[in-house]
């Protein structure tokens, strides 16, 4: 079991003038017309996003790590845009990158735990000790970092991926997306047989879950396509280890599919790696709705060309994809890249925070109307 540590009273202060040091390369990304990109915060390894609102109006953002293994909160001091004021919350923890909040609590995900740091928003000098919320998670690490939040029944969602590339478990629990009753600990299925959801977001107005999955590997460069679903129900399954994608049966493991598999409602491509999804919340963008989806790719492993390493931008209606394309690149030069975009989250202002793991950057996108 690893050390949980916390770091009470510890406080680290980037200035705005120094998030810069590393030098990215922002010139080389690529956005439609009218659009801005700047580095807001510098974080280690960072992952998931979450965010709280303050009586300031500024917001504090928490953001969970994978290899780093801390989690740290930002808060932006002045209001400029940049967060300019970085807190250690917790460090020594196994693989959290899920971040949750409700009111002004933090949860966050370790591979078999979920913790909860009460009432930590007004008490980021001094982070509580904390609370326990389940134990009771598979410990397999492969596949087993968190995505959490909570939906609008209350519940709070994570994903367990699968224990490996392609396998069936004898715990049912691998391969899918729950949620729990963060108050009792009861858990339940929402959606099975989906190999690796690294990021989920609910219709503002309809309330059903949009989710990623992770297609398997080594099936060659374009099998299967990693894919965007939509469920309205729990209880559903789509397909792994059986059925990938549109129908592909598994080499190994079609020959024992039966039943129903959904469909995913977008097909991303193969090895794409999308994670962080979520609907646009906010009135700066142009001709962006509640209605307009937008989705980190993480990019590729072991493909023999490299494709991801972008943000795409979907358009949805009715509960189906019209519209998919392109709304960040550039992270990508030829075969080497320099940045992974992992998750995207709406800012109070209607600016799109992103996160890149591999730059340690938290990115904010802007709109400004060109004058003439």
């Amino acid at each position: 079991m690893n050390n949980l540590r916390l770091i009470p009273g510890l406080t680290l202060l980037f200035l705005a003038s120094n998030l810069q040091a590393r030098d990215l390369p922002l010139d080389e990304l690529q956005l439609p017309a009218g659009f801005q990109i700047d580095q807001v915060a510098a974080v280690n390894n960072a992952r998931q996003m979450a965010r709280v609102d303050t009586p300031e109006g500024q917001g504090i953002l928490f953001v969970g790590s994978r290899r780093a293994g801390k989690v740290v909160a930002l808060r932006d001091k002045n209001g400029d845009g940049y967060y300019d004021q970085q807190y250690p919350i917790a460090r020594g923890l196994d693989l959290p990158t899920g971040v949750a909040v409700r009111g002004n609590d933090l949860y966050v995900a370790e591979v078999d735990k979920i913790w909860r740091y009460p009432d930590l928003a007004k008490r980021l000098e001094n982070p509580p000790a904390p609370q326990l919320v389940t134990d009771r998670l598979p410990d397999e690490s492969h596949h087993g970092w968190k995505y959490l939040k909570f939906g609008p029944d209350g519940w709070l969602y994570f994903n367990i991926g699968a224990p490996c590339n392609i396998c069936l478990s004898q715990d049912r629990r691998f391969a899918s997306i729950l949620r729990l009753n963060v108050d009792n600990g009861e858990q339940q299925f929402v959606a099975e047989g989906v190999r690796n959801s690294v990021g989920f977001t609910w219709h503002p107005v309809d309330k059903s879950l949009w989710f990623t999955d992770n297609g398997r590997d080594h099936m060659g460069d374009d099998l299967p396509d990693d894919e965007l679903n939509r469920t309205t129900q729990p209880g559903l399954h789509f397909g792994y280890p059986y059925v990938h994608a549109d129908g592909v049966a598994d080499p190994r493991f079609g020959r024992l599919a039966s039943g129903t598999y959904q469909k995913p409602k977008l097909g991303l491509g193969a090895h794409v790696a999308p994670l962080g999804v979520t609907f646009y919340q906010g009135q700066q963008f142009p001709k962006a709705s509640e209605n307009t989806l937008f989705i980190a790719e993480h990019g590729s492993w072991n493909r023999s060309l490299k494709v991801g390493y972008r943000v795409t931008r979907v358009e949805t209606r009715d509960g189906e994809v019209i519209s998919h394309k392109p709304f960040i690149t550039g992270w990508l030069r030829g075969q080497r890249h320099w940045g992974r975009p992992v998750d995207v989250l709406t800012d109070h202002d209607g600016s799109l925070l992103i996160s890149d793991d591999y730059a340690g950057a938290i990115y904010r996108v802007t709109y400004k109307q060109a004058t003439r």
